[in-house]
């Protein structure tokens, strides 16, 4: 086992990785930036280091200051947390080749499932749905453009092979629209990704958003934790996540579970990772694969009882998983609230001074924040500050927890989205189970 580890991250996750480190006797090395130099989680550490000024680019993405703290301070692993470097191949590389161990998938898994064409035809060839597509990048003939999208059939969405978070992406509803919506995203894509390749797939105009976890290790054995329902989006950022999704039939979890798991075996994956699909009609399309922890695992932790950060430093140590298919049962029901630091009518973001928080309790409720009174949120990062979970027997009796929780929390001097958690806790079509992934935009008036 690890007898330290670099957390190269920040914010709740990092407090996360930290208490698992601590739950297994491993030493942790805490990452800030100078804006984070009074975080929690840098207290806490065993030691810390500062690896740049706030602005992300010098510090949380500065590939050299990372591995450079992880030599100083004698460390054997690096754990990414999520967002930042934790899905980049280049750095996951550099990490091994510096003698360290990259929790987390190899790089070449990593790369794999980063581009999305390229993550299709490995799920195809291991025997996942996918959503009707071009089946590769789209050519440069305009006429070859057009006869694909008639043969999928209108309304299509072109996306970026290398992008993610809901950029570089265009729905196109009509043939005339075609071309320029192709010509628009390929220019967005290179922007924001240095990779001007676009694909075309079948836009699922009522989906659920349905993501399976899985653990594998690199002794060939994979199982998978169930599903998520992550449907109440807005501009395709998550805000509420549950476990087990409402409705589904358990067949259904079993079938495609099962195939997620097999897929894993077969590409040689190591670590957590997260199958992320649209659910329509009965039927599940794969989208895309995150290959690290998810923001929203807490849920799966809930009714499991599986550590998932835990496991993920135990797989990096080499070590075989600690649980077989037949030992994962499902019980109960949570909801993950995400809690940023924003105007909730607005969603401007409100960083600033805490003057007061105060985190709610009781039975079935965790709060996952690295926040304190007097705390001061930083304006340079996501305004995320805290993930609200509330866990029941039954889903009716999670709502209940939540609302309870909600209505306990408070964190003053700052604007945050309670409110809009509140009105959804009591949102009709929401407790009824099975919004689809454009609710709470037509609910707010953006669509």
């Amino acid at each position: 086992m690890f007898e330290k580890i670099v957390i190269a991250n920040r914010g709740e996750i990092a407090l996360r990785i930290q208490r698992a480190c601590r739950m297994l006797g491993i030493k942790t090395v805490a990452l800030h930036s100078e804006a984070d130099r009074d975080a929690k989680y840098v207290r806490l550490a065993d030691e810390s280091v500062c690896i740049g000024p706030a602005r992300a680019t010098d510090s949380y993405l500065n590939i050299p200051a990372v591995i450079s703290a992880a030599e100083v301070t004698d460390a054997q692993a690096i754990h990414p947390g999520y967002g930042f470097l934790s899905e980049n191949a280049d750095f996951a590389e550099r990490v091994e080749q510096s003698g360290f161990v990259f929790i987390g998938p190899r790089p070449e898994t990593i790369r794999l499932m980063g581009d999305k064409i390229s993550a299709i035809k490995a799920m195809k060839r291991a025997g996942i749905p996918c959503v009707p597509g071009s089946d590769g990048p789209l050519p440069k003939d305009d006429r070859e453009i057009h006869r694909l999208a008639a043969h999928i059939g209108y309304p299509v969405i072109i996306k970026a092979a290398g992008g993610g978070g809901g950029r570089g992406m265009r729905v196109v509803h009509t043939a005339s629209a075609l071309l320029n919506a192709v010509s628009l995203t390929r220019g967005e894509a290179s922007a924001a990704f240095n990779n001007e390749t676009v694909y075309m797939e079948k836009f699922l105009e009522h989906p659920r958003h349905v993501e399976f976890q899985v653990l594998a290790d690199e002794h060939g054995n994979a199982i998978h934790l169930g599903e998520r329902d992550c449907s109440m989006q807005r501009r395709h950022q998550k805000v509420i996540e549950e476990s087990p999704a409402p409705g589904l039939p358990e067949k259904f979890r079993t079938r495609i579970g099962e195939r997620c798991a097999e897929a894993c075996r077969k590409i040689g994956y190591r670590g957590a990772g997260t199958f992320e699909f649209l659910y329509q009609d009965g039927e599940f399309y794969f989208i895309e694969m995150n290959t690290r922890v998810q923001v929203e695992h807490p849920v799966t932790e809930m009714v499991t009882g599986v550590d998932i950060v835990k496991e993920q430093i135990l797989i990096a140590a080499g070590e075989k998983l600690s649980y077989r298919q037949r030992d994962i049962t499902w019980r109960g029901h949570a909801i993950e609230c995400r809690i940023n630091a924003e105007d909730p009518a607005k969603f401007i973001p409100s960083p600033g001074r805490i003057t007061q928080y105060h985190p709610p309790g009781g039975p079935g409720v965790r709060v996952d924040s690295h926040i304190y009174n007097n705390y001061v949120v930083p304006p340079y990062y996501d305004s995320m500050i805290a993930k609200l979970i509330a866990y029941g027997e039954t889903r009716d009796m999670a709502l209940a927890r939540m609302r309870i929780a909600l209505s306990e929390m408070v964190v003053d001097g700052i604007k945050t989205n309670i409110p809009l958690h509140q009105d959804l806790m009591h949102d009709a079509n929401f407790i009824s189970g099975g919004v689809n992934i454009h609710y709470l935009e037509k609910k707010l008036g953006l669509k």
